[in-house]
């Protein structure tokens, strides 16, 4: 590996993202950091669940993050705490946004973009949303607003999904599909992933908003998720001219696995 000295600062950047992964089971915490032209910088940790294969990559979880915030047009850069993985390289090669270039440095840069032409990391992208929520059906509006930037080409199925913080903090969440289906991630985990990327803490609850589907509900993955990082929150969903359905997590997925004998291995 050589040493040039923004690479550098990426990965470091990257590194200190790490002490935000929630790795209880492999105890492996890894971190990654998408840059956008500005100099803004989005983070996305490793998000590991009791169900093993639900794991969200820190690489993923930064790029979903970007669509969510409507920057993945804007990112120039990604980088990782640690070495890239194959499935990483895979994973990156076949971004929309692309086509990026993978530097010896392990770090991804924009094909078209110089290495001498990137930025310098300023401050964190702002995740949150800069408005107040007045009511459940104010929140779904503003879900659904945000379900307009999902990145969909297969499904065409957008999705969107608001959480709220115990101190009021709104952060948005989008479907966002890949070519590869395994790496596809619903707007409940995208959201998830965003609020311990950023250490924002636990959602208390939530607005999901399916543009296309006024039945729509949580898909067994993402309740999976919910019962592990928001476990006391509530989940408002719209349902076209009904009246909006709040239901809680324990509702939604009694009897949930958390993995406590794993812990203890």
């Amino acid at each position: 590996m050589n040493s040039n000295p923004l690479f550098s600062s990426y990965r470091s950047l990257a590194a200190r993202c790490t002490a935000d992964a929630r790795t209880p089971f492999s105890d492996a915490p890894t971190a990654a950091v998408a840059v956008l032209r500005d100099g803004a910088w989005i983070p996305g940790v490793r998000v590991e669940s009791a169900s093993y294969s639900l794991t969200l990559p820190a690489l993923l979880n930064a790029h979903t993050t970007a669509v969510a915030l409507g920057r993945a047009d804007d990112i120039v850069a990604l980088a990782l705490s640690r070495p890239a993985r194959p499935e990483e390289e895979a994973y990156v090669e076949q971004l929309s946004s692309g086509p990026f270039r993978f530097d010896p440095d392990d770090v991804w840069h924009l094909s078209e973009a110089s290495v001498d032409d990137l930025p310098t990391p300023e401050e964190a992208c702002d995740p949150h949303l800069d408005r107040a929520l007045s009511s459940p059906t104010d929140g779904l509006a503003a879900a659904r607003r945000i379900a307009r930037r999902a990145h969909v080409p297969a499904s065409a199925y957008p999705v969107g999904v608001i959480f709220e913080t115990a101190n009021g903090a709104l952060v948005p969440g989008v479907n966002v599909e890949h070519p590869d289906w395994t790496r596809i991630l619903c707007a409940e985990r995208n959201a998830l992933g965003t609020l311990q990327s950023y250490g924002l803490g636990t959602a208390r609850r939530g607005y999901l908003a399916c543009l296309d589907d006024p039945e729509g509900t949580p898909c067994g993955a993402c309740r999976q998720w919910l019962a592990e990082l928001a476990p006391e929150s509530d989940l408002w969903m719209e349902r076209g001219n009904d009246d909006p359905e709040c239901a809680s997590v324990s509702t939604l997925l009694p009897g949930s696995f958390r993995g406590r004998a794993l812990l203890d291995s």
